[in-house]
């Protein structure tokens, strides 16, 4: 009981603090800071879009690498596929007529 009176006390103190700050020094600690949030410092040299230099793949976005290699060997194996079974398995299409001939 006595460590829970202790706590409320203590917790009704930093309130009282918080909420009538007396001198600047104590309105700057409340002041929210991101910390390493930022977004603007940038490490290495800057990632441009697959489209501005196609010819360059080390200059990318690393999304747009993934994306455009991964489309890349999507296509080989599409196209190798469609190549090594060209003709195979496919004989002659017949179409039954839906009315019968007599």
């Amino acid at each position: 009981m006595a460590t829970l009176a202790a706590a409320a006390t203590r917790q009704a103190a930093t309130l009282s603090r918080i909420s009538s700050p007396k001198s600047p020094a104590q309105v700057a600690t409340l002041i929210h800071r991101r910390g390493l949030a930022g977004a603007a410092e940038h490490h290495g040299p800057l990632r441009i879009n697959c489209w501005q230099d196609p010819m360059s793949p080390s200059k990318w976005k690393e999304e747009h690498f993934v994306i455009v290699s991964l489309s890349g060997w999507g296509l080989m194996i599409y196209g190798g596929y469609k190549f090594f079974t060209r003709g195979k398995g496919k004989g002659e299409e017949r179409l039954s007529p839906i009315y019968p001939t007599f």
